[in-house]
């Protein structure tokens, strides 16, 4: 069985979607707004893009540190990032666990080892890509186009099977 927690539990100062919108996967930009400026903040206070990662397929992961299915994602995403990295593969977990939870990624990243980029989500992408379902883990695949090809809700038995396929599909396709 799969596995996703509620991100709306989290704190009473995460952001909570009072309103989702009616859609289907894969979701209409929301307000005819494209991803491709839509971006994170990374720890040494950067910002990165969507467009950026053009050319590579680029995993983005929605996780709380405090999330057991988030967790248990983890090492399944850094065997995914140490295999593939050479063929253009980025995996960026997304930190979605409110304010409080911000000062525990250090400690979760050295618990795990991680290896990929661990960032902080724009507000707006994460309106975007979670406006629907605000459960988490949350796991997009995009392939070297920046088209979505894959959206995992959740993390469970059959999870890393499907995350695996969409990204070697992605893999195959050289980059524009």
């Amino acid at each position: 069985a799969t596995v996703a927690c509620n991100s709306s539990e989290a704190n009473s100062n995460t952001p909570v979607i009072s309103a989702p919108p009616s859609t289907t996967y894969p979701m209409p930009p929301v307000s005819g707004r494209s991803i491709t400026n839509m971006g994170w903040e990374l720890a040494d206070g950067k910002r990165s893009v969507f467009s950026e990662h053009k050319g590579n397929v680029l995993v983005l992961d929605f996780y709380a540190t405090w999330c057991i299915p988030c967790r248990d994602s983890v090492p399944h995403l850094i065997g995914l990032q140490k295999q593939y990295e050479s063929q253009g593969l980025r995996v960026i977990g997304l930190n979605v666990g409110g304010p409080d939870d911000e000062q525990e990624v250090p400690a979760f990243a050295k618990e795990f080892g991680i290896q990929y980029t661990l960032a902080k989500p724009d507000e707006e992408l994460v309106m975007f890509l979670l406006s629907d379902i605000d459960a988490i883990p949350q796991t997009f695949v995009f392939d070297r186009q920046g088209k979505l090809v894959e959206r995992l809700i959740g993390f469970g038995k059959g999870s890393g099977k499907q995350l695996d396929a969409a990204v070697e599909a992605a893999l195959k396709f050289p980059a524009p």
